[in-house]
């Protein structure tokens, strides 16, 4: 019996987009699988012709993980709602890549890019509880007080939420460091302005053990070897696969 998997997965391991983004192309009949319209759920097998949006879509890609340094005024989502350039149309990366996750139009800093949905997922889903680090820059003085009062977590009146303990340290006279391990939306300016300052400058230096450094504002990188090995481990406990197995497909995509 010929092997099947979901039309989102395939479209998602091909680089086109994450599984909730292929679920939006297939909802808005933007997929053919065929010929034929795809419809929500579908599964196909090895030489079904797919379509997306006209163009056609292989099989698995060689694997992409790229560190880029976003620059202030680009959004991350291709939603035309903000009539900003996406960080896609920025890159022009000759491969189809996208975001981990979001930065802000307003804020600057690490972004990772892949093609790989899998591991997106696995970074992304809440409970890993992975580690985002920040550099802010605030309009009033920073104080201890201020400090231990987002370590403790900030009731988000506009959510109806209080934020996740926090390590905070201060830079500066207007400046300080905060390490995240969730990310709600614009989380580091609600909790600022609910503690009645406003966040002047958000830079995001570091996610899990991956750090910006000193890549210039619009360059990007590929991750080092000892950056993908690191990042396989820390994400390996959210996946029914082996260690083995990853590691192996690791020093195939070396070789490619």
């Amino acid at each position: 019996m010929e092997e099947t998997i979901r039309l989102n997965k395939f479209l998602s391991d091909a680089g086109v987009c994450s599984r909730r983004e292929a679920d939006r192309l297939i909802e808005a009949g933007r997929v053919l699988v065929d010929g034929r319209t795809a419809l929500m759920g579908a599964k196909v097998s090895a030489g079904q012709e797919i379509l997306c949006d006209g163009k056609p879509v292989s099989g698995r890609e060689t694997p992409v993980f790229l560190v880029v340094n976003k620059p202030k005024g680009i959004v991350c989502t291709t939603s035309e709602k903000d009539h900003a350039e996406n960080i896609v149309e920025f890159l022009h990366y000759p491969k189809r890549i996208y975001p981990v996750g979001r930065l802000d139009k307003d804020s600057e800093g690490l972004l990772l890019m892949t093609n790989q949905g899998e591991i997106v997922n696995k970074i992304l889903r809440a409970g890993n509880n992975h580690e985002k680090e920040y550099a802010v820059a605030v309009s009033k003085p920073v104080t201890e007080e201020f400090l231990e009062k987002m370590r403790e977590g900030v009731w988000l009146e506009e959510l109806a939420v209080s934020t996740k303990p926090c390590r905070a340290w201060q830079t500066g006279p207007h400046t300080f460091h905060v390490v995240l391990t969730q990310g709600l939306n614009r989380q580091i300016r609600r909790m600022c302005r609910a503690l009645g300052c406003h966040v002047m400058n958000l830079k995001r230096v570091r996610v899990m053990h991956i750090k910006l450094g000193n890549l210039k504002r619009g360059e990007y990188r590929t991750l080092t070897d000892e950056e993908l090995s690191e990042l396989f481990r820390l994400v390996k406990h959210s996946t029914n696969r082996p260690m083995q197995e990853m590691l192996k497909e690791q020093t195939k995509w070396k070789k490619t």
